[in-house]
């Protein structure tokens, strides 16, 4: 009987994430640390930031300077910014200190290394396309050292259509897949042991 590609991917889908990794009902106990809390917080932010940002773009970037409900919407959209930023530098900065990397968890650090890197890029877009003397500033002031990573040709601060165009859709969506991926190798592997506990484990099999 020929393999066909469906039952391939259930196969390899069944195998490297079963539904007890992907959907578990219980946790290990050192979990139970606030230390764990700040990749979902970074999570919940972003959910937030998509669903202000979605009613931002349905009115388009000029509401919200005449609007006091398009100014409401977009002072949280700026929030949002800052909570899903302060969450994931805490994440990134505690996963460091616990060797996130260990037990073949590196694709899984280098993700999030990723996320943070297109996260700073779809702030700068966000920032330009604010449609107002800040972003007009920060677009000029910029504009010399993207061109001199030789870029500029293709990245266009002073370029609003492309700036609001890569923050509204193309960055959100390059985002949404990385921290699917994210999410997915987190299953995977499991979440990090703490390194007390990792050390723990070597000495007992010793």
């Amino acid at each position: 009987m020929s393999r066909n590609l469906t039952k391939s991917l259930r196969d390899w889908i069944a195998e490297t994430l079963p539904m007890e990794n992907l959907l578990p009902d219980s946790l290990p106990t050192y979990v139970d640390s606030y230390v764990y809390l700040f990749g979902i917080l970074t999570v919940a932010a972003l959910v937030w930031l998509i669903f202000t940002g979605t009613i931002l773009a349905i009115f388009g970037p000029d509401w919200w300077h005449v609007s006091a409900v398009g100014h409401f919407f977009n002072s949280m959209h700026f929030w949002s910014v800052q909570a899903f930023f302060f969450f994931m530098v805490l994440h990134l900065w505690a996963q460091f200190m616990m060797a996130a990397w260990r037990g073949g968890r590196h694709w899984t650090w280098i993700g999030g290394w990723l996320l943070f890197l297109v996260s700073i890029v779809a702030g700068l877009t966000g920032y330009l396309s604010q449609n107002n003397f800040d972003a007009q500033w920060i677009g000029v002031q910029g504009k010399d050292a993207i061109n001199a990573t030789g870029v500029g040709g293709f990245f266009d601060l002073l370029n609003f259509g492309q700036m609001y165009g890569l923050h509204i859709f193309v960055l959100p969506m390059l985002i949404i897949i990385l921290l699917a991926v994210h999410l997915m190798l987190v299953r995977m592997h499991g979440v990090v042991e703490p390194l007390d506990d990792d050390k723990g484990a070597e000495n007992d099999e010793s």
